[in-house]
């Protein structure tokens, strides 16, 4: 996901990245901005999407520094002049990331390609990219939504870690601890993936669960059992 918000840097317009909870898609956005620099890219995080457009337009525009208005109008025009001068004048691309997608009202949506818009549709100014649940490509899919859908320039489904990445994943975890032997037994990684399917956050949680109950146990490795184990703990909760 990472080289595909370079890529929407470069050719700048809206890119949509989806991905089951927990695969990461949080984290790969947190990973880009970290990489930009802030001189030439204004970044707007918005987490918050259960809203309506014009509590959007007030939550961007607030991002821009700017002082909200009470009409919509109002917000979108100074919006996109804010949007041009700092590309026009101080040489900086507005990057928008706007998480957890999937909930973003049929209103908002439908703003998102009239935002964009700049020059009668013949410039791109800024950055926005859409991280979501698969969901929000059934919801783009609609009729109603075939507009925005077209200008939209990379469209990336995050899979989630293979078995492979997932017992990588833990094993340089347990690096990074100090910890140099072999913890988790291979039998019990590959369990560890057939429950979690592919989530980085699900695994986290499970792995950490495994390696309290092996404590309370006194074991040296975290095997198969103890595993089943964590996440018959977690089911319960």
């Amino acid at each position: 996901m990472t080289k595909r918000l370079e890529y929407l840097k470069n050719v700048k317009g809206i890119g949509l990245f989806t991905g089951l909870a927990g695969t990461g898609k949080t984290a790969c956005c947190r990973a880009f901005v970290s990489s930009l620099n802030p001189s030439l890219y204004k970044v707007v995080y918005l987490p918050m999407t259960t809203i309506s457009a014009s509590e959007f337009y007030r939550d961007l525009a607030k991002g821009l520094g700017l002082e909200a208005c009470y009409r919509k109008i109002d917000n979108f025009r100074n919006i996109q002049e804010r949007i041009k001068k700092l590309y026009r004048e101080q040489k900086t691309t507005l990057t928008v990331l706007i998480d957890e997608a999937q909930y973003l009202s049929r209103a908002v949506l439908s703003d998102l390609k009239i935002l964009m818009n700049f020059e009668m549709d013949s410039k791109n100014y800024a950055v926005l990219a859409l991280a979501g649940q698969p969901t929000l490509n059934d919801t783009l899919s609609m009729q109603i939504h075939e507009a925005l859908r077209q200008r939209i320039v990379i469209n990336y489904n995050m899979q989630g870690l293979t078995a492979k990445e997932a017992a990588d994943y833990a094993k340089d975890r347990m690096r990074i601890c100090g910890v140099s032997r072999d913890i988790f037994e291979p039998a019990a990684l590959e369990a560890a993936y057939g429950y979690c399917c592919g989530s980085i956050r699900m695994l986290n949680t499970l792995l950490h669960r495994a390696l309290i109950i092996g404590c309370e146990q006194k074991r040296d490795t975290v095997g198969t059992e103890t595993v089943m184990d964590a996440a018959n703990e977690i089911d319960l909760v």
